[in-house]
């Protein structure tokens, strides 16, 4: 995969208070550096805090896939880039990767499906067209990578034949 062109916008440390009994950070903590990932990401394509204090527009995640493939330790520096697999006028599609201390392995995944809402009615309503141009472009951007393994699974326990 061509890393370059995935986003590359947040990164964070663990904290020692994200540290669990098993000694490494707990999965509750995966998901909130995913969800300052997934900030960063929205704020990027303009989808900030000035934005939807001006328009009302906002977006809510409506499905979200974790995946864990090793541990994060306490004072491990996380990073997360972001590819955009879909885009329509409501809804997003986007993939996180966590990496660690600068390296190339991946140490988590995080699948989210996030629709658009108008605040005002809380129901979904198209992209502004500012976010909407950005989030295209993106997606453009990132057509011809290859779609993650982790992308789309479902879970369950596999039985063997």
């Amino acid at each position: 995969m061509n890393e370059p062109l995935l986003l590359d916008r947040h990164r964070e440390p663990v904290l020692a208070d994200w540290v669990d009994y098993n000694g490494h950070m707990n999965v509750a903590y995966y998901v909130l550096v995913f969800d300052h990932a997934t900030d960063a990401f929205l704020d990027h394509i303009g989808l900030d805090d000035a934005h939807r204090d001006a328009t009302g527009e906002s977006v809510f995640v409506v499905e979200a896939h974790v995946t864990y493939e090793r541990e994060a330790m306490e004072g491990d520096e996380l990073s997360v880039t972001t590819q955009v697999l879909d885009c329509d006028a409501k809804r997003m599609h986007i993939f996180h990767r966590m990496h660690a201390n600068g390296g190339s392995e991946v140490i988590a995944t995080n699948e989210l499906m996030i629709l658009s809402v108008d605040l005002n009615t809380r129901r979904a309503a198209p992209l502004s067209d500012s976010a909407a141009e950005r989030l295209h472009a993106l997606r453009a951007a990132h057509d011809g990578l290859e779609a993650p393994a982790q992308a789309g699974r479902t879970i369950g326990i596999r039985r063997r034949g």
